[in-house]
């Protein structure tokens, strides 16, 4: 899953990048409002984090800019400014949720995990036919049997899973699971099908991911003769 940083300290961008890439994400830095929401308006992201006091364009101008274009996507607000009234001003701009600098990681991992979760209406697993998988606790079952899969493995299934009857272009797949913005050779992600179709085959898991030859892949659910 794609997320977008608008944070202005290197340090705070950083630290949230690094913990973020940790658990699976892709994310992308922006320094500042007015290149946060180009990015925001040109790119398609699953969560966005944005810092009310940024420079060229505030947070909450961005926020508001976001959703004049129509875009739902998740906006949490991360911002020293902790009074009541900051706290409404910012939800009334189009933010999902708020939290406050200081924080605990863990708490913001939370809090954006909640928003993808209703984002996309769904609870803890995801499944597609006998696979299941759970982005919580990132374990992966076909039926009874738990698969083991690296992280970029894990990634790249979820994707998948998440857009279950959908096309991902090769171009989406490596902007939401390698954090590349071109592409110009993405024969890694063939590498990586490579090894999730031997994974889930092993383990009777079926013909799940399929090519669609010269655009991506898909997942659709097996068919019952």
């Amino acid at each position: 899953m794609r997320l977008l940083i608008i944070e202005d300290e290197p340090g705070i961008a950083g630290f949230l990048k690094d913990g973020l890439e940790e658990e699976y994400f892709a994310v992308d830095i922006a320094y500042d409002g007015k290149t946060g929401l180009d990015m925001a308006l040109i790119n398609e992201y699953d969560l966005i984090i944005v810092d009310w006091m940024i420079p060229a364009l505030s947070g909450i101008e961005v926020c508001r800019q976001i959703r004049k274009s129509g875009n739902l996507v998740p906006i949490l607000f991360l911002t020293a400014k902790d009074t009541l009234e900051d706290v409404v001003f910012g939800l009334d701009a189009g933010a999902n949720d708020y939290i406050k600098k200081p924080f605990e990681f863990e708490e913001l991992l939370a809090r954006i995990r909640v928003q993808l979760r209703t984002k996309n209406k769904a609870d803890d697993s995801l499944c597609a036919g006998s696979l299941c998988i759970n982005p919580a606790t990132h374990q992966v079952f076909s039926g009874s049997q738990e698969i083991t899969l690296t992280p970029k493995e894990f990634a790249l299934l979820e994707y998948l899973i998440r857009n279950k009857d959908r096309v991902c272009t090769r171009s989406r797949i490596i902007e939401h699971v390698w954090d590349i913005h071109f592409d110009s050779d993405t024969s890694v992600i063939d590498v990586y099908i490579t090894f999730l179709r031997k994974k889930l085959d092993a383990a009777g898991a079926g013909n799940l991911i399929q090519t669609i030859r010269g655009v991506g892949y898909i997942v659709r659910e097996p068919s019952v003769s």
